[in-house]
């Protein structure tokens, strides 16, 4: 290998909250010889290291700057309340923004739902991370509302949540740089959209039969096909040949084939029946 050539590889950013295992087992499974890396960002970094060519692509969550970068939606995410276990909303299996009007609710400066205007009454301090903020939510200190899936990756056991109606939600979506739009890329947009290994886009898909190849096999099977059928036919026909093909032969009697038959076999009877006494 000359110092011009570069193995080729992947790195694939994430924020919390995300969980590209699936994706990643496609990836290996298609192209074992590419290494994928996953890089572990938080929301406020994670475009600044796409843009800095710190990952090739990155699951994000939205909007994101079209000016520079690409992305593409997956999904939207249920919102939900942290809360301690023994709290009153965890008797009941849903809650609106004005449920939690007389809450203290919790607004981290990594707070990834856009708010124009959060519910419940506001701490004197923002905690400074989502994992501070549920700390103070196990110690009794106030509510937070979060994706579900943030909820899931800080679950504590003596916390619980609830999703909460009349609220923002928040969108994770793949993001990559205009400009690096790479052939890896594409192959992981086709992986993420679900496309198969023979897809238009994408890896090549499985180039066909030579013509010729089709043409003789097909010649051969057509040909084993039909000396079959002819030979099928052949006996088939010798066979109704022997039966009807050649003229039966006169009933000693008069009468021919199986008819004939029936015929004589009646006349036979008549003949053969004893002549009353005069």
């Amino acid at each position: 290998m000359t110092g011009s050539e570069v193995t080729p590889s992947f790195r694939l950013a994430y924020v919390p909250g995300v969980t590209p295992t699936k994706w990643v087992r496609i990836w290996n499974e298609r192209l074992p010889d590419v290494p994928l890396t996953l890089v572990a960002v938080t929301v406020d970094e994670a475009f600044g290291v796409l843009r800095a060519g710190g990952a090739d692509a990155g699951f994000v969550r939205l909007p994101v700057d079209r000016e520079d970068l690409s992305a593409i939606p997956l999904y939207t995410e249920a919102t939900v309340v942290v809360i301690p276990k023994d709290h009153v909303i965890a008797a009941v299996e849903q809650v609106s923004a004005a449920d939690l009007a007389d809450e203290l609710v919790l607004h981290p400066l990594d707070d990834t739902l856009d708010w124009e205007n959060p519910p419940g009454r506001p701490a004197i301090e923002r905690p400074e991370t989502t994992a501070d903020a549920v700390e103070l939510v196990a110690a009794g200190v106030g509510v937070l509302v979060v994706p579900q899936s943030l909820a899931r990756l800080h679950h504590r056991r003596d916390l619980t949540y609830r999703p909460v109606s009349d609220v923002p939600e928040s969108r994770v979506g793949l993001s990559w740089p205009q400009e690096e739009t790479t052939d890896l890329v594409e192959e992981f947009i086709g992986i993420v959209r679900g496309r198969t290994v023979n897809s238009t886009r994408g890896r090549p898909p499985t180039p066909p039969q030579p013509k010729g190849k089709r043409a003789a096999a097909g010649g051969a099977q057509g040909k084993a096909a039909g000396g079959r059928t002819a030979g099928g036919k052949t006996a088939a026909g010798k066979a109704a040949g022997g039966r009807s093909g050649k003229p039966a032969g006169k009933n000693p009697r008069g009468g021919s084939g199986a008819a004939g038959a029936a015929k004589g076999g009646k006349g036979g009877a008549k003949r053969g029946k004893p002549r009353g006494r005069s």
